[in-house]
């Protein structure tokens, strides 16, 4: 290490103070907090215009301003609390950014409103206001509803607001589903051992949302019983593969704790698991999207006669208002016809058939 000429060590740079040397050679000193402005300083630290500045600067530092909540009475108190709480924690982590984003509009639009004035009137003069886009508006419902679902529980509140507030209707059956075509024409272009198409037979043969299957591997499967937790409703899913997809698994290069993984062997995040199965979709010339694989499964199982508790336990639905949504729109000609021949089959084996009278010479017999 070589030493200054005088001996002594260099001293060291104030707080706050970095040292840059441009590709000419160039020493050049910048003051700096944080993620906050550079400004540059001097160019000898050893000088009195280095020290003026330095601690003009200084004494320019921002103070930290504390945390802002609001008062104990406003809305934007109560959703900083809400967000403190367990209710907020069980929440799956896409709905809460979503709602965290919501709740945003909400505290700069109307913080500083006391909560406990906020009526139902309120709440759907809002929901009117977002008409145009009724999916957002039914969603600002439901973050709110959460709300103040739990301020009453925890007595902030006598009533909730969203009581007997209507969503809006959606004119749209969401994302389009799959058709037994379309399965045909993706296993025609991607093969058995392609990880598109194990991802295809496990969003089928599952119904899993997207954001379960990434998690799922080989932690997940006792013999042929699959068992997992969903994100978004926290309910235990359990279905039985069938041998094809457990060979399927075999065949197929998987991660050491995940299924499906990216061509660099790494697990997929929701979203870029999503894009790129889009993108097999469309090589296959399908213009859907992995959602909809699952809504072909639902519709499948509801046409063999699945319940609506069936359903909710397979795809993981907390109540059965979504389940009612394929099962009204079964087979009915189907279910109508198995119907018919589970009632044949219980009278045949329990009430059997009246026989006619033998006669008195077959008596004899």
């Amino acid at each position: 290490m070589t030493l200054p000429s005088d001996g002594r060590m260099p001293k060291p740079l104030p707080r706050y103070v970095t040292k840059t040397i441009t590709r000419y050679g160039k020493v050049l000193f910048y003051f700096r907090i944080d993620k906050g402005p550079r400004t540059r300083l001097p160019d000898d630290p050893a000088s009195h215009e280095f020290e003026m500045a330095y601690a003009a600067l200084l004494a320019e530092k921002p103070k930290k301003k504390p945390a802002v909540n609001g008062a104990p009475n406003t809305i934007r108190w109560l959703i900083a609390r809400y967000m403190e709480s367990a209710a907020w924690s069980t929440l799956a982590d896409g709905t809460r950014r979503q709602r965290s984003n919501i709740f945003k509009h909400v505290v700069d639009d109307n913080g500083d409103v006391p909560y406990r004035a906020i009526t139902a009137k309120h709440i759907r003069n809002r929901i009117d206001k977002m008409a145009k886009t009724p999916v957002q508006a039914n969603n600002y419902l439901k973050a709110m509803t959460g709300l103040f679902k739990w301020a009453l529980k925890n007595d902030h509140v006598k009533t909730n607001p969203c009581d007997g507030v209507d969503r809006l209707k959606v004119k749209t059956s969401g994302f389009p589903d799959w058709t037994m075509e379309d399965a045909i024409a993706f296993r025609e272009v991607w093969k058995e051992g392609t990880q598109q198409r194990l991802a295809f037979e496990m969003l089928l043969h599952i119904g899993s949302r997207r954001g379960d299957l990434v998690d799922l591997g080989k932690q997940h499967l006792r013999g042929n019983i699959l068992s997992f937790k969903t994100n978004k409703t926290r309910s235990i899913v359990t279905v039985e593969l069938p041998q094809y997809v457990l060979d399927l698994i075999e065949k197929t290069k998987t991660g050491d704790l995940h299924f499906i993984v990216t061509s660099h062997g790494k697990p997929f995040s929701k979203a870029g698991f999503g894009n790129w199965f889009g993108e097999a979709a469309r090589k296959a010339n399908i213009q859907k999207n992995a959602h909809g694989v699952r809504k072909l499964a639902a519709t499948i199982a509801a046409d063999e006669g699945a319940t609506a508790h069936e359903l909710m336990s397979q795809f993981g639905w907390a109540s059965p208002k979504q389940a009612e949504v394929y099962t009204r729109g079964a087979d009915r000609a189907k279910l109508g016809i198995r119907s018919s021949k589970r009632v044949a089959e219980r009278v045949k084996n329990e009430v059997p058939p009246n026989l006619e009278t033998p006669s008195p010479k077959q008596s004899r017999k």
